[in-house]
C-alpha cells in the first residue's frame, strides 16, 4: 500500500491480554474509541459506530487478529470516499506493561487531503489519551 503513513507508539501499564481486549472487544473499544457491535476477529467486517450518535463512522475488513500480539484491518471514513487505508496494531510485552504500536498507512499524499491526515493524526493522539485513562489507575498528584 502506498501513501502517507502515521506511526505512533505508546506504553501502557497493563498486560498485553488486557490491551488486546481494548482493541477488539466492543465494550472496551467504546471506552476509548468507537464501538463495534461484535468482537473484531479475522475475516469479519469492521464497523465502528459513534458511542453517542450510533452512526457508522469507520468501516473495513479485519484482515488478521492474532491475540494478544497483532491486529490488522482496512480503515475507511466518510471523508476518504471510496479510498481505503490500513491500520496495524502490534502489542509487545515490556517490563511493567505493554508497548502498543500503531501504523496507519495508505493515507492520501496530495495537498488537498492534508487536513484529513492532520485530523486522523490528532484523532489517534486523543484516542490514545482516552485509552490510557481507561486502562490506568489515577496517579496521585
Amino acid at each position: 500500500m502506498t501513501g502517507r503513513t502515521l506511526n505512533k507508539t505508546i506504553f501502557l501499564k497493563a498486560p498485553r491480554q488486557k490491551v488486546w481486549a481494548f482493541l477488539t472487544e466492543p465494550d472496551r473499544l467504546a471506552e476509548w474509541f468507537h464501538a463495534p457491535r461484535e468482537t473484531l476477529a479475522t475475516g469479519k467486517d469492521l464497523k465502528m459506530y459513534g458511542t453517542t450518535s450510533g452512526d457508522l463512522l469507520i468501516w473495513g475488513d479485519v484482515i488478521e487478529a492474532r491475540a494478544p500480539e497483532y491486529l490488522e484491518y482496512t480503515f475507511t471514513v466518510k471523508p476518504m470516499g471510496e479510498a481505503s487505508s490500513l491500520v496495524k496494531w502490534t502489542l509487545k510485552e515490556v517490563p511493567g506493561g505493554t508497548e502498543l504500536c500503531l501504523e496507519h498507512s495508505g493515507l492520501p499524499e496530495v495537498a488537498e487531503a492534508f487536513d484529513l491526515v492532520l485530523a486522523l493524526d490528532k484523532g489517534w493522539d486523543n484516542h490514545f489519551m482516552q485509552m490510557r485513562d481507561a486502562l490506568h489507575d489515577p496517579v496521585p498528584a
